[in-house]
C-alpha cells in the first residue's frame, strides 16, 4: 500500500459497523491506497473533501441513509445486498427440485 494522494481513489468500498467504519480505497488499477478506519462522524466529512468516485457498501439499516448523503455530495453510491440476500435471491430464480413426497 503506497502513500499516493487521495485524489488517486476511483473507489471506495464501506464496511458499516455500530461505531466505526472500515474504509478501503483503491485506484485504477485495482490497487489498494487507503485502509482505515474512520468513527461513524468522520465519514460524511472526509468524503466530502475527496473528489468524485464510486463507493460501494454493504446494505443494511444505515447503509441507505449514508448512500443519500454521499450522492447529495456528488459520489456514485451502491448498497450491495448480504450474502445471504444474493444467496436466498439466486435460489428463488432457479427451479427448485421436487420434493420427494410430490414424486409418483
Amino acid at each position: 500500500m503506497s502513500q499516493n494522494p487521495i485524489t488517486a481513489i476511483a473507489t471506495v468500498g464501506i464496511d458499516i459497523g455500530k461505531n466505526s467504519f472500515h474504509v478501503i480505497g483503491l485506484d485504477q488499477r485495482g490497487a489498494i491506497v487507503l485502509r482505515q478506519k474512520w468513527s461513524r462522524g468522520q465519514v460524511e466529512a472526509r468524503l466530502a473533501n475527496m473528489p468524485r468516485c464510486l463507493i460501494g457498501m454493504e446494505a443494511c439499516v444505515g447503509a441507505h441513509q449514508l448512500s443519500r448523503k454521499l450522492k447529495e455530495l456528488g459520489h456514485g453510491s451502491t448498497c450491495d445486498p448480504t450474502r445471504r440476500d444474493r444467496r436466498t435471491t439466486s435460489v428463488t430464480q432457479k427451479r427448485l427440485p421436487r420434493r420427494c413426497s410430490d414424486r409418483r
